[in-house]
This record gives C-alpha cells, sequence and structure tokens, in this order.
C-alpha cells in the first residue's frame, strides 16, 4: 500500500513523498486505518517494523497547533524518547506542530520553558512524573495517550509510574500501545486502560531465512575476548553491537577492543546522556563500527545495517535473546547473531534455546591468536597488571 492511497494533510503527504516514503510498512499499513478512525489500536511487531510512523502520522494529521498540549507519548528510554521526537519534528514540521522531549539526566529548566508552546510530548516516566509533582505540566487537553515499547517499560519497572501518569491524562483520550511482546501483565494494562482495542500483530519470531545464528562453545573464558577480536577482525564486514551483561564489563570490554585497534564505543545506562549520544553519533556516522552496550541498547535505537549482534555476555531468557538479535536482519537485510560461551554461561543459554522457534547452531571455533584482556586501565591507557602478549592457535 502506497501512501499517497491514503485519507491525509496534503502538506503531510508531500513531505513524505520529499523524504522518499512511498510504501507503507506492515505494521503502518495494519494500524494507520483504524488509528485515523479513532480506534484504540495495540501493535505488536519487531523492532525495525516502522511503528513510530505508524502512530505519529495520525497524531499528527489530527493535532490542532496553539490547543496546548494534545498528545503524550511515554517511552522507557532517553534515547528512544529522543528518537520518537525527532520523527514527530521531522514530519510535523510543514504543519507547525511543535515537539518536546522531556527525559532525565539534563537540565529540567529548559523542559519547562517549551512544555509551553509545545502541541506533543514524548517522555520517560520519571521526568514527566517530576513534572506532575511540580506542576509544571498539564494534560488536561490531551486526546492521546501512546504507550512506546510498552513491554520493555514493564521489564524496567515502570508499571506504577505508568499508571500514575495515565491518571493524568482525560478518560476520554485515544489510547495507542506498541509493543514488541505481549504477555499477561501487558494484556492486563491493556484491558485496564484500552477501550475495545484493536489489536494487530506482525512477524513474531526471528526470521530464520534472514538471520543466521550461531553459537562457540569456548573451553577457557580467558580466550573469549580474543575469540571476539578474531571474529570482528576477519568476519564482520558491517556494523556490529556487542553485547555484555553489566556496565562496567561494557567499559573494560570498550577499552579492550580500542587497544586492539577496533573502533569501538560503548553505551549504557551509567553514562550521561552527552556520553551516550556521542557513542551513537560515531557508530551513526561511520566514525566507530562497534557498539559495545549491556541492553539499553537491545530495543527501540534505531540502529541501521547492524550485520552481526555477538552476546559477549549470554542473557538470561529467550526473550532478552530475541530483544537484542531484532537489531540486525531487519527490513529484509540478512544479518549473523553469534553468542560466546563458557561454561558459566551455559545454565543462561539452556533457559534461551528452551525457545522452540530459535535455532542456534553450534559452530566450529577458527583458529585465532590470543590477546591480552587488561582489567586495569590508568587514565592514560598503561597497563597496570593482566600483561599476557602470548600469541597461539586455538585448536
Amino acid at each position: 500500500m502506497k501512501f499517497k492511497n491514503l485519507t491525509m494533510n496534503a502538506k503531510l503527504l508531500e513531505h513524505l513523498t520529499d523524504l522518499g516514503f512511498n510504501e507503507l510498512t506492515l505494521i503502518q499499513e495494519k494500524c494507520i486505518p483504524p488509528i485515523y478512525k479513532g480506534k484504540d489500536v495495540v501493535g505488536q511487531a519487531e523492532t525495525g517494523s516502522g511503528k513510530t510512523l505508524a502512530f505519529s502520522l495520525p497524531l499528527l494529521d489530527k493535532i490542532v497547533t496553539g490547543k496546548g498540549i494534545q498528545a503524550l507519548v511515554l517511552t522507557p528510554t532517553r534515547e528512544l524518547c529522543m528518537q520518537v521526537t525527532d520523527v514527530f519534528q521531522t514530519f510535523g514540521k510543514p504543519l507547525y506542530i511543535k515537539t518536546t522531549s522531556i527525559y532525565g539526566g539534563v537540565d529540567i529548566k529548559p523542559q519547562i520553558k517549551s512544555i509551553h508552546t509545545s502541541d506533543i510530548i514524548v517522555g520517560t516516566p520519571g521526568r514527566i512524573l517530576d513534572h506532575l509533582n511540580r506542576k509544571t505540566i498539564n494534560f488536561t487537553h490531551a486526546r492521546f495517550l501512546v504507550l512506546d515499547e510498552t513491554d520493555r517499560m514493564l521489564d524496567m519497572g515502570f508499571i506504577k509510574d505508568v499508571e500514575d501518569i495515565i491518571r493524568h491524562v482525560p478518560k476520554n483520550r485515544q489510547t495507542l500501545m506498541f509493543s514488541a511482546t505481549i504477555d499477561d501483565t501487558l494484556h492486563r494494562t491493556l484491558k485496564k486502560h484500552l477501550n475495545h482495542p484493536i489489536i494487530l500483530k506482525t512477524q513474531k519470531h526471528v526470521d530464520k531465512t534472514k538471520l543466521k545464528q550461531i553459537y562457540y562453545d569456548i573451553y577457557e573464558r580467558k580466550h573469549k575476548f580474543s575469540l571476539l577480536v578474531h571474529l570482528l577482525r576477519n568476519n564482520t564486514p558491517g556494523l556490529a553491537i556487542v553485547f555484555c551483561a553489566t556496565r562496567k564489563e561494557s567499559d573494560i570490554l570498550t577499552k579492550n577492543l580500542k587497544h586492539q585497534r577496533i573502533n569501538a564505543s560503548a553505551i549504557h545506562g551509567g553514562m550521561s546522556q552527552r556520553e551516550r549520544q556521542k557513542s551513537l553519533y560515531a557508530l551513526k556516522n561511520s566514525q566507530t563500527n562497534v557498539l559495545v552496550a549491556t541492553d539499553v541498547a537491545a530495543r527501540g535505537l534505531d540502529i541501521k545495517n547492524v550485520t552481526h549482534i555477538y552476546n559477549y555476555d549470554v542473557p538470561k531468557t529467550p526473550k532478552e535473546y530475541i530483544h537484542r538479535i531484532g537489531r540486525t536482519a531487519r527490513a529484509g537485510e540478512s544479518g549473523e547473531a553469534v553468542t560466546l560461551l563458557t561454561a558459566r554461561d551455559h545454565d543462561n543459554f539452556r533457559r534461551v534455546q528452551s525457545d522452540d522457534h530459535l535455532e542456534i547452531n553450534r559452530a566450529d571455533i577458527p583458529n585465532f591468536n590470543q590477546v591480552p584482556f587488561i582489567r586495569i586501565f590508568q587514565k592514560k591507557n598503561r597497563v597496570l597488571k593482566n600483561r599476557n602478549y602470548r600469541s597461539f592457535a586455538y585448536q
């Protein structure tokens, strides 16, 4: 289906054409018509499906500028908040609709100033609640509520915050919910807050024809980093995301990759917003080709052309695994998901493999040279300990 076939504001349609948008994605084709009709909609779609446009375009077409805040979009993370805001600002430009981002970790005063002239607010639960408590934001005239990446918000423990925020939005509204998965908790949430919702789904499971999934069972943990370096140098032609379990591990791994002259940058919740934006900018502008991340990057981030996902630390559940590998094999492109196992990872990996829809095959370990993994760095990147520069072929 083509955008030109939609009954849409002429300026908005012309802007879409100018930006090169012609064909609707599947989730857009399913969701946009009922949203235009004023229905409450639940959209379940995989990462990279185009769901942000699925809800932003109809809302932009329904907003009347200068009437106060008419739409609230809740997102689980700052990165997703900024990305969704960017979509609203980009496509709302010809309609003179003002969208403001509301998230923590930055000065609240500029946000307070922008709120007064905003038509749409995109925010994270914590900072939205902060504004509500300060009485610096008011949703009395809001006609639309969007819960984006709802399952992620619930996973992150935002359910009470979301409930508190919803109480400040008029009951006579249109509510839209988008999520990668729909479990019992989310079902209870949608039944409580949506009015006879239409539930629309696209692909739920991993496309095995596009995504190759393999694992390496490594005998000694000290060899894991050396194998990762070998794979990044020899088997990764495009962008890669390497997932770690903790913030500390991602920082240490990034420093070690840089020590091996691999252009890597980190992103995790312990970094400042400026640092996180810098890492994303470097990846999107080809200044780096490896992003080392905790699960904050598994959902919502708009990172295109990722060819490889590396699970340096194995996720604990099939759901987490699917969220991670959903960053590649997008928009019809192929990709590869690689999991690196040592003895302590086997319990987590057995839980991941319990999902019958996943097909993760064991791969033969290639010959690779051992490189040092340094646990402690001085500020000027001089090694304090764990020097080991022996080289050998792993058989």
